[in-house]
């Protein structure tokens, strides 16, 4: 069997990479909740103006 040899230096930075890719979509679903939450109230807006 072989034994991996990993470094601290390489369990950091995975460590570091999956926490920004973990940011990058927190960051992504929020801009794309708030561009859908703005669309919505443009067009309730818009109905209102309607009636």
């Amino acid at each position: 069997m072989m034994q991996l040899d990993i470094s601290p230096l390489t369990v950091l930075a995975t460590l570091a990479l999956g926490l920004m890719v973990m940011v990058t979509g927190g960051v992504a679903y929020l801009t794309a909740a708030d561009w859908r939450d703005r669309r919505r109230e443009a067009r309730e807006q818009r109905e209102k103006r309607k009636r």
